[in-house]
């Protein structure tokens, strides 16, 4: 089933005989689902399955849904304070990024890797599912002395110093149901565990419904730092690196394509800079782009006479990495949204966390001095 068709049932939209029976059948099997998470989830909590730590801070980044949230952009902003700190540079402690993301089969980074290398350029970013692994390698090989795990918060074998969540305020619980009857990851419960929620693309819905997110989450976790963020439109890039101000697209002809976790906050975003949105194609997450899609693209942009063809980082990502010629053929460019996230409140808070953790004053940690630092929280 399309990712789009499949949102349109978990969320009731489709209301049909038979998409009422599906969804009853999907609420049995989340049951089943959530059942052995809240069992592992208890075996962590009361020490039965163990946590591997490492000689090194690890903050993790994550969500509770599935799709996109912001992590990414957050994981670049994280990065961005811990290269700022004044006090690691006199240190010289080395920032290693984890994730379970993907490369090409040429062994090329491809997706939020790619993305991750580019936009943080003195990390070693290393591609393990295996979390452990990942940062023993970090540690032993590379000496990094700080370790960001990227979409880490349902990794427990990998014991952290610090855990920020996202969430995203246009669908902050994924339809209120785990997978596959909603879009959680695990119960909202789990969010008792978070040391803070960063809340992405406020701007993107009412202040009212930003509020009354606060109010449930505070509910779940009352001692939580939340911070609220927007999604910034910095220009956007095309082949060679051309870049192109917001300014001059306005008045031009943009169609719109992705193969991300939400793309109706991409779609947002463009109405929201005032762009003319000619027309739009979604693929699923994780799309693998062929010569036949661009193809696709190019012919259906055409029809409809727009000027440029415009889609996320990731998927320009993707699409490059695969080296297809169609993309260098084509009459109309193609070209990426460059996207930066913005903390417009709680910064300080979330701040003076990161800080705590990287000085080891959050959990027993070792620091980059390789001292142990006692559980002290200010």
């Amino acid at each position: 089933m399309k990712q789009d068709s499949f949102r349109r049932l978990i969320s009731g939209r489709s209301s049909s005989l038979l998409a009422r029976m599906v969804r009853l059948l999907l609420g049995v099997a989340a049951h089943f689902y959530s059942t052995p998470i809240k069992i592992r989830n208890l075996l962590y909590s009361k020490g039965l399955l163990k946590t591997h730590r490492v000689n090194a801070v690890v903050i993790s980044i994550g969500n509770i849904t599935t799709g996109g949230t912001g992590k990414t952009p957050l994981v670049i902003w994280l990065y961005s304070k811990i290269t700022e700190n004044s006090k690691l540079k006199t240190k010289d402690c080395k920032c290693a990024i984890l994730t379970r993301g993907y490369k090409t089969k040429k062994g090329k980074l491809a997706g939020e890797p790619a993305i991750l290398a580019k936009s943080c350029p003195e990390a070693k970013v290393i591609v393990n599912p295996d979390r452990v692994a990942g940062a023993a390698e970090a540690v032993s090989k590379w000496n990094a002395s700080i370790l960001v795990l990227d979409d880490g918060f349902q990794h427990r074998r990998l014991g952290r110093d610090l855990d920020i969540v996202t969430i995203d305020a246009i669908r902050p619980f994924g339809y209120g149901k785990v997978l596959p009857a909603g879009l959680l990851r695990e119960p909202v419960t789990a969010l008792k565990r978070a040391d803070a929620v960063v809340v992405t693309r406020c701007d993107q819905v009412a202040e009212a419904e930003v509020e009354e997110l606060e109010r449930q989450l505070q509910l779940i976790n009352p001692d939580m730092p939340i911070a609220r963020s927007i999604h910034t439109a910095v220009c956007a890039e095309s082949l060679g690196r051309r870049k192109f101000s917001i300014e001059e697209l306005k008045d031009r002809d943009i169609f719109a394509f992705s193969g991300i976790g939400n793309p109706d906050a991409f779609l947002g975003t463009i109405r929201k800079l005032r762009l003319n949105l000619a027309g739009s194609k979604v693929y699923n997450d994780h799309h693998h782009y062929t010569d036949r899609d661009i193809a696709d693209i190019h012919e259906d942009a055409g029809r409809l006479e727009a000027d440029f063809i415009m889609t996320t980082q990731k998927d320009w990502s993707n699409i490059c990495n695969s080296n297809l010629p169609t993309l260098n053929s084509q009459d109309i460019p193609f070209m990426y949204l460059v996207v930066e996230l913005k903390l417009v409140s709680g910064e300080d808070k979330i701040t003076q966390l990161i800080e705590d953790a990287l000085a080891g004053k959050i959990r027993k940690t070792k620091t980059c001095k390789g001292k142990i630092a006692r559980l002290r929280r200010p």
